[in-house]
């Protein structure tokens, strides 16, 4: 396929088919196909070929064929490539961002901010695989040296969710090919498109067959379970709810297979006494907001000091209520609808819960009429901390908030969850929020700034929120086996 080829994915099938697999693009062994619809009218976009055992089997063998080739291939040709996919997906940005908005339904501007940030891990660990370094030096005892080297872990195998379908999938693809590794992706049955557009990119960017091989499918278990259960896989990772993550990882564990897991967050969002209103209504629009709220480190509760609740409340209601919802393609749309019926029922019953405990909506947005899976966005006030919505993960565009005047029962409360993946403080006095922010178990806090990831920074959570560390320098490091080398040297 193509670069053509990205326009023809959202609007009939291929001849050719949807399985990527040893750099050929062929229909499932067992012809299987699945619908993907767009959740801001409910059509049907196309049936995708729908990958089986089969398939997660032969992709095994064409990744495991082309690993000796490319662990071989010098760091600096490996970077030439990543760094033609970065340029290629910025040129393709608006095809790119149009696909997003189709198959997963965010608005447009949020779709268009994916690709710049998903091209971005290709120019980061691009400039990363050239600085793999290995170590020489003196046994301290003398007479003989230590010689260290970094290795590619092997083939590695990846389940990517439908919430960033470009991101979440380059954050794993560009480290382990920087590395030397070849890869397996699974792309979420909901957004598998996108997926198979980074592959056709990195196809024109020159990768060779092999070492990208794509599987939607809608059939997960059968696929993974035989990733899983192949000795030839030795790294694993997922991005998905902590539920699905416990489940992979004792299948990982049968074969001791290396894991990243990236899994659930219970976001809190302090805004002290001292903070700049204005700024954190700012910070909480991009925490909350940010792809409709179906992001893992979007602000899930939020902290406000009494002092300033009033104020943070009033200008944030606001900012809540104006928001225009609609298909993301429409002009000054900012919210687009969640993912399918069943993401709208769940946001529905956590607020129906909170009210129904005392809570009060302090403002709503509107919905547009027809169909379409949209949720309104949504501020509730006055919520008690037995509300649901206070321990699970709302995952859409409502703000529960509440009120504290003691920081360390604020800290407590914060605290109380089995998930860490991110937080948020806002204040003037920088030696307050760094104080907070070191309290907060997370794995990422913002210190007045409501948007926190970056390509360049280690991206993961504590407790049930995952395992290692995606992103930054130590991206690549998860993709890397030590070898030591004891060396006899005899003056």
């Amino acid at each position: 396929m193509n670069l053509a080829g990205i326009d023809l994915l959202a609007k009939a099938p291929l001849a050719e088919g949807d399985v990527f697999l040893g750099g050929h693009w062929l229909p499932a062994a067992d012809a299987r196909t699945y619908p993907v619809h767009d959740p801001a009218t409910g059509d049907l976009i196309r049936e995708v070929s729908s990958a089986g055992e089969a398939d997660a089997r032969a992709a095994i063998d064409a990744a495991r064929s082309a690993a000796a080739g490319w662990r071989a291939t010098p760091p600096r040709r490996r970077s030439e490539i990543l760094h033609d996919t970065f340029r290629l997906m910025r040129e393709h940005t608006d095809t790119l961002a149009r696909l997003i908005v189709l198959e997963n339904g965010k608005a447009y501007r949020d779709a268009a901010a994916e690709v710049g940030y998903a091209a971005e891990f290709f120019r980061w660990f691009a400039e990363e695989a050239v600085r793999v370094g290995s170590s020489f030096g003196d046994a301290p005892a003398g007479g003989f040296r230590h010689v260290v080297r970094k290795h590619p872990v092997g083939v590695t195998a990846f389940v990517t969710p439908w919430n960033f379908p470009a991101a979440m999938a380059t954050r794993k693809i560009a480290p382990a090919l920087a590395a030397g590794c070849p890869v397996l992706l699974k792309p979420a049955p909901e957004t598998p498109l996108t997926a198979l557009a980074v592959a056709a990119l990195l196809t024109e960017a020159g990768l060779p067959d092999g070492l990208l091989n794509v599987l939607p499918t809608d059939r997960a278990p059968e696929v993974v379970s035989a990733w899983l259960g192949d000795e030839r896989v030795r790294k694993f990772s997922f991005t998905g709810s902590t539920a699905t993550g416990k489940v992979l990882l004792e299948q990982a564990a049968a074969n001791v297979v290396n894991v990243t897991m990236e899994l659930g967050g219970n976001a809190p969002f302090v805004v002290c006494a001292d903070a700049d209103v204005d700024a954190a209504v700012r910070g909480a629009m991009d925490a909350k907001m940010r792809g409709g709220g179906e992001v893992c480190i979007a602000a899930n509760r939020f902290y406000v000091h009494a002092s300033v609740a009033d104020e943070f409340t009033e200008k944030f209601g606001a900012a809540m209520a104006a928001v225009r919802v609609g298909p993301g393609l429409e002009d000054g749309v900012t919210l687009g609808p969640m993912i399918n019926r069943g993401a709208v029922d769940k946001i529905r019953s956590l607020v129906d819960d909170a009210v129904a405990r005392g809570a009060r909506i302090a403002a709503r947005g509107g919905t547009p009429d027809g169909p379409g899976h949209f949720h309104p966005a949504t501020v509730l006030v006055d919520v008690p901390e037995d509300a649901r919505i206070l321990h699970e993960e709302v995952f859409g565009p409502v703000a529960p908030l509440t009120t504290f005047t003691d920081e360390d029962e604020m800290i407590a409360r914060a605290n109380a969850t089995v998930h860490g993946l991110a937080s948020y403080v806002y204040s003037r006095d920088v030696g307050r929020a760094l104080r907070l922010a070191e309290r907060l178990e997370a794995g990422m806090v913002g210190v007045n700034r409501g948007l926190l990831s970056d390509p360049a920074a280690p991206f993961g959570g504590v407790k049930q929120s995952g395992l290692g560390r995606e992103g930054g320098r130590e991206g690549i490091e998860a993709f890397l086996e030590t070898q030591y080398i004891a060396l006899d040297w005899t003056d």
